[in-house]
């Protein structure tokens, strides 16, 4: 199963947006909202919530791609999230997550016994590459206890 499979099967607000898992690695995460009149706001346009789903959703996706080797010992939660809305977004949009720090020095900080937070970072784009939202998703992955 693929992590964006996982995370349909797991995730009850990825399945109700219909959301499309196209690429989860370590590097990067791309998940596109399929444009759903049920899920416009009063313009047209994906809502304001179904994007914030959609851009946190695939920060999810680069976590468990990055970290799902630590989850016998981590779990993986959301510590705060910042999106800055830039231009009118209509019909399909995609999201595209990057990881803000190098994978083994998270890892590391957790070896230390500590609770690691790190950034990532996420662009959502329309169709024509225009970008119209930016969100910062800051994680941690909390020891088991």
């Amino acid at each position: 199963m693929t992590v964006g499979e996982m995370l349909v099967a797991t995730v009850p607000m990825a399945r109700t947006l219909n959301l499309e898992f196209l690429e989860t690695t370590a590097e990067r995460a791309v998940v596109r909202l399929p444009d759903q009149a049920e899920y416009h706001n009063h313009i047209g346009g994906p809502h304001a919530g179904a994007m914030f789903t959609l851009a946190e959703s695939a920060s999810g996706a680069i976590v468990i791609a990055a970290f799902g080797d630590q989850m016998s010992r981590a779990v993986p939660l959301a510590v705060k999230a910042e999106i800055g809305y830039k231009k009118l977004a209509k019909g399909v949009v995609t999201a595209t997550a990057t990881l803000g720090r190098p994978v083994a020095e998270v890892v590391a900080e957790l070896d230390e016994g500590k609770r690691p937070e790190f950034p990532v970072a996420i662009e959502i784009q329309r169709a024509d590459g225009a970008v119209t939202g930016e969100m910062t998703v800051v994680w941690t992955l909390r020891p088991n206890a």
